[in-house]
């Protein structure tokens, strides 16, 4: 895109300080601040997760954008979309909610460390509701940056259901990839829960078995550049990564820990 990249919509599973700090949840924070910094127009999105304190972080409904419905199935789901700023980096933190998706205080696993059976739907829920808002917002992205297992989805709606909307039309897509799958396993109709519009069997046959692994693949593949953000990635996961023909971003923990990987990623945004 040479240096035309001028907004870029972070889509993340963690964000501090709304979170505790991990891998995924310092980059969530740290990474919008620096492409500010370096003159882009960002917005950046996660789950509003029953863990978050609304009232000491200062989450506040936006009425104009909630008031939606994500049809899941034959399930009709209110979309309710809150903000929160982090004021020591001069960036606003949008928030897809719904009680019965997350209202819960763990993140993907229950307290006996099993993944949650809703999360195929919790998934296609926070993807969809981030797509719509940003179509509310009339907020055309230049890069859509993808971080963490529950915005693995957004990669193929782009492609798929939102590929001729203006909105998303010129739209590059950025998907990072962490160790974090471990024991992430979906039922077997999850395929059958990411379908709408356009998607079809053959555009879902990494889900055949659907896993943690198989999601990271399929997010992979819609994407149009891929962010290796763990020195520790699932081998079979790398090895289908180095196979598709797209630009990818080795892990530097050097880099990472230095703050250096923000102008690392602000050039590879400029490349695709």
């Amino acid at each position: 895109m040479g240096n035309s990249v001028k907004r870029v919509l972070f889509v993340n599973s963690e964000i501090m300080p709304f979170l505790p700090e991990t891998p995924v949840s310092r980059i969530g924070r740290y990474l919008p601040q620096g492409i500010q910094e370096r003159k882009k127009e960002i917005r950046a999105f996660m789950p509003r997760y029953g863990c978050i304190n609304e009232r000491k972080n200062q989450l506040h409904e936006v009425i104009r954008l909630s008031g939606m419905n994500i049809i899941i199935g034959d399930v009709d789901s209110p979309l309710v979309i809150k903000v929160a700023s982090i004021s020591s980096a001069r960036i606003q933190v949008y928030f897809v909610d719904n009680d019965d998706f997350f209202k819960r205080k763990q993140l993907a696993f229950d307290a006996d460390g099993k993944f949650f059976e809703d999360n195929g739907q919790r998934a296609v829920f926070f993807a969809r509701g981030v797509l719509e808002t940003v179509k509310k917002l009339r907020w055309a992205p230049d890069i859509v940056h993808c971080q963490g297992w529950i915005s693995h989805l957004v990669p193929i709606y782009l492609k798929k259901v939102y590929n001729n909307d203006p909105i998303f039309a010129e739209s590059k897509i950025v998907t990072s990839l962490y160790d974090e799958t471990a024991g992430m396993t979906f039922p077997p109709e999850f395929k059958d829960t990411v379908k709408c519009g356009g998607i079809q069997d053959k555009d879902l046959e990494l889900l055949e078995d659907p896993d943690g692994i198989n999601l990271a693949e399929l997010a992979a593949s819609y994407s149009d550049g891929v962010i290796y953000g763990s020195g520790s990635l699932d081998g079979k996961l790398v090895k289908f990564c180095e196979g598709l023909a797209v630009p990818k971003l080795a892990f530097d923990e050097e880099s990472v820990a230095s703050g250096r990987y923000i102008d690392e990623y602000d050039g590879f945004y400029q490349q695709l």
